[in-house]
């Protein structure tokens, strides 16, 4: 193959690869579910969005739930849905409390009292080798009585 060719074929490479973009990932849902062990587990629901002409393949999934900088909650999962081209999928990430997070939090929330707490959700999305890996980051504020009350149900 010339130069000439191997040039063409490198800038068709650099066309398709501009016109593809991040699907998006929200929390659908959160779920306690019964464990084996003394600490809860938990289900999250993710629902990814694919805004791309091509059906997203996902490997795996990593996810991410901090409060106050506390990472409490971390899941992963694999064998993971097909995303259609330009449609949505939602799909369960398994999920486990980190117990010595879970004790600085709370020491944390009780030395010092507040109203609300920041919150950072982080989920990593493989999509096969020849895809960038998508990552997603939200934050915010949740109010404690939120916190409480979901924990009470």
């Amino acid at each position: 193959m010339g130069l000439p060719a191997m040039l063409l074929m490198l800038g068709g490479c650099t066309v398709f690869q501009s016109e593809y973009e991040d699907p998006f990932v929200e929390m659908a849902g959160l779920r306690v579910v019964p464990s084996d062990d003394k600490l809860p587990r938990f289900e999250i629901d993710l629902r990814v969005m694919n805004p791309n002409r091509e059906a997203l393949k996902l490997k795996g999934a990593s996810y991410k739930l901090s409060l106050d900088n506390f990472e409490l909650i971390k899941g992963v999962a694999s064998g993971l849905p097909t995303v259609p081209a330009y449609g949505e999928a939602v799909f369960t990430v398994s999920a486990s409390l980190s117990w010595i997070q879970t004790v600085r939090f709370i020491t944390a929330i009780a030395n010092e009292p507040r109203d609300r707490v920041n919150y950072e959700m982080k989920a990593k999305l493989d999509a096969g080798s020849f895809k960038p890996t998508i990552r997603v980051t939200e934050s915010g504020e949740i109010p404690l009585t939120a916190l409480k009350s979901g924990l009470s149900n």
